[in-house]
């Protein structure tokens, strides 16, 4: 099969990307050729179809007007990218391509490219950039669907884009475009795979196709994977990720407060400073650690107690919690989002009420109730159901199934 794998980085900066990166890994070992089409970037991995990828655009730089022009190509409908994905369709011939992340780095200006061509496209829901302008549900610290039955003016009204009205503006315009006028993604899009059954009742929920939407959960990272570290029952609560507004880690440290654990936290992010005064204000046993990856962070995972995801957002299906019951390790979660899917409270795992830091240190203040060691044995036959070979068979059976192999 010829596959043509198309995403915004060509490195792992984030959790698509590593997935994207690793499906590409994984098809070509499976026997299959494989294409790419990303951005160019100086942090990209050795492509061989690296002359196809367009010119790099940066949001996190002082832009000139010129710039400022590029970039609202590239969100709206950027005519340049199309010109080299055209041209890699036509050198490659692929039967099959699969989109991941494309909103504004590449634009989907692409899919017509592969309509024109008539050839499939399957694309992978990595966040909810397909039905919410700021791609997050979340917005001033709470949960948001304001933007449903086709609403997007409410991610102006409310900056929902980094609090900027402009950024927001421009957002506006794109959903509005893209899903009103264009209704491009619609169109051109044969089947859409969702991560998590959450994710595609909610797609649903705001106007998507049932039919066209597809449940393959993720699979944990084959990245943190280490069979000479074992799992120890430590004497630390842990969470790993990025330190921001919607992963509930205020909750967390207040929760904290109400009993005697220690807990560690591995990242970086925005609420660095704003957590260690918390942190301070509420005299809690906490460290921080900074990122941490490879076999350091699977000993920090293995060693725990338990790891614990506060998160006050839909939270999809993050690696963190797949990483973390592959460890054998409870895994303590907010009841929202994709997150229930996984754990059976009491079993494999804990729920929590999300943003109620009493209920979060009550489930804490339980964990010597339950043999945590058995608990992650049980969650470790859960996640070995959502291998990363398993993954790329459901992946390809997709695949297979609108080609009528």
């Amino acid at each position: 099969m010829r596959i043509l794998e198309v995403n915004k980085y060509h490195y792992p900066r984030g959790g698509a990307d590593k997935y994207y990166l690793n499906i590409t890994s994984s098809l070509k070992e499976a026997g299959h050729d494989v294409a790419n089409f990303s951005m160019s970037h100086p942090s990209n991995l050795e492509c061989q179809f690296s002359k196809y990828f367009p010119k790099r655009v940066s949001y996190n730089e002082d832009l000139g007007f010129i710039n400022k022009l590029r970039i609202i190509g590239r969100v709206l409908y950027s005519f340049p990218v199309k010109r080299k994905f055209k041209k890699l369709v036509k050198d490659f011939k692929p039967e099959i391509i699969h989109i991941h992340n494309i909103y504004h780095h590449l634009s989907p200006s692409i899919l017509t490219v592969a309509k024109k061509n008539k050839i499939p496209v399957v694309m992978h829901l990595h966040d909810y950039k397909l039905i919410c302008p700021n791609h997050t549900l979340f917005v001033n610290g709470e949960v948001c669907e304001r933007c449903r039955n086709y609403k997007y003016i409410n991610c102006t009204k409310n900056k929902c884009l980094k609090n900027s009205f402009w950024g927001s503006l421009l957002a506006t315009i794109e959903m509005w475009f893209h899903h009103r006028v264009l209704k491009i993604y619609e169109k051109n899009v044969d089947l859409f795979i969702a991560p998590s059954q959450f994710m595609k009742d909610i797609s649903i929920k705001f106007g998507q196709k049932e039919k066209q939407i597809r449940v393959i959960h993720n699979p944990y990272s084959s990245d943190l994977v280490n069979e000479e570290i074992e799992s120890k029952m430590g004497d630390y609560l842990l969470f790993f990720g990025r330190l921001s507004e919607e992963k509930g880690l205020y909750t967390l440290i207040n929760a904290l407060s109400a009993t005697k654990e220690r807990l560690i936290i591995v990242g970086q992010g925005p609420e660095y400073q704003g957590l260690q005064k918390r942190v301070d204000d509420l005299n809690v046993k906490v460290d921080f650690v900074g990122l941490k990856k490879g076999n350091e962070l699977i000993e920090l995972i293995s060693n725990s107690k338990a790891v614990i995801i506060p998160s006050i957002w839909y939270e999809n299906m993050p690696l963190s919690l797949l990483e973390a019951m592959n460890l054998e390790k409870v895994v303590i979660a907010s009841k929202i989002g994709g997150l229930p899917e996984l754990i059976e409270n009491g079993r494999t795992g804990f729920l929590a009420n999300p943003n109620d830091f009493r209920d979060l240190a009550r489930v804490i203040n339980s964990l010597n109730n339950y043999n945590l060691e058995e608990m992650g044995r049980l969650a470790k036959e859960r996640v070995l159901e959502l291998s990363p070979e398993k993954n790329t068979e459901e992946v390809l059976k997709t695949f297979k199934e609108i080609l009528n192999y």
